[in-house]
């Protein structure tokens, strides 16, 4: 079980269920708050970007390891991965939403479904590639 938790796609499992999480609270918490008075849209958009900004240290020490690079550079290579998924879920909720009746939270949950495996691929060959290989 160890050497399982050592394996880096297991780690990127773990950190993609505490990211699916921090995501869904902030929705959920800006949702209710907001009530009517703001697009969901726009909270979709505002509550990926501070998970980003509170997930991207955990990805960079923990699954990936990079130590030694910007950080800054790192973080704009990590939100550009995260664009093309929130762009999937900027057009994609609203299509589930508005035309098949299903509620926000769930459809949602069933654009992130195809997040894991793609964005693991994107930051393991890009945004934390080693760079001294090349």
């Amino acid at each position: 079980m160890l050497r399982a938790l050592g394996d880096q796609r297991v780690v990127y499992l773990m950190a993609g269920a505490v990211t699916a999480v921090v995501y869904y609270a902030l929705l959920g918490l800006g949702l209710l708050a907001a009530g009517e008075r703001i697009p969901y849209v726009p909270l979709l958009v505002a509550c990926q970007f501070v998970t980003s900004v509170i997930v991207y240290p955990g990805y960079r020490l923990m699954v990936f390891r990079a130590c030694g690079k910007s950080w800054l550079a790192g973080y704009l290579r990590f939100y550009a991965v995260g664009l093309g998924f929130l762009v999937a879920s900027v057009v994609g909720v609203p299509v589930l939403v508005e035309f098949a009746g299903i509620p926000i939270m769930v459809a949602q949950g069933l654009i992130i479904v195809v997040n894991p495996p793609l964005s693991y691929v994107a930051h393991r060959i890009w945004t934390f590639r080693d760079r001294g290989k090349i």
